[in-house]
């Protein structure tokens, strides 16, 4: 399976659908504590997107955005679930690190939920630790925040 990792922006339509089926998923996920989680994940002023492509179909996503002059975080990893299981959402990643680094950071952070137990697996192959939880994010026992120097 060829796929092609395209750099865009948060307007891009195939990133804009991609995020509402992740919105959707995690509804479901999150329960109670998505009203919460959701509002931290706007992402109109997000100007760094990577959405992937399989045979001209749009099926996967990620984007990051400024955290610290430094770091970048990363929001908004999705994949749609006949694709996952192909490293796709690891080549996402990758290259929104090598993005990062092009900007001039020195890492990357991110927060997932503890109920998205492929998250975080793909993060911890990817080099990600876990570290204390950061604004937002501090005291919500859903929450699990990563960092990855590089």
């Amino acid at each position: 399976m060829g796929i092609e990792l395209k750099r865009t922006g948060s307007s891009n339509a195939d990133f804009v659908e991609l995020v509402k089926h992740l919105d959707a998923e995690l509804a479901i996920r999150d329960g109670s504590e998505h009203a919460y989680y959701a509002q931290f994940n706007k992402v109109d002023a997000i100007k760094h997107v990577i959405v992937t492509y399989s045979d001209d179909r749009a099926v996967s996503c990620g984007a990051i955005k400024e955290f610290e002059p430094d770091a970048m975080e990363v929001k908004r990893m999705y994949t749609l679930p006949e694709y996952r299981g192909k490293g796709i959402a690891a080549a996402v990643l990758n290259e929104l690190e090598k993005w990062a680094a092009e900007i001039g950071c020195s890492r990357c952070v991110l927060e997932t939920g503890m109920k998205q137990p492929e998250a975080i697996r793909l993060y911890e192959k990817s080099g990600y630790l876990v570290i204390p939880n950061y604004g937002q994010y501090v005291g919500r026992e859903n929450s699990v925040c990563f960092e990855k120097k590089f």
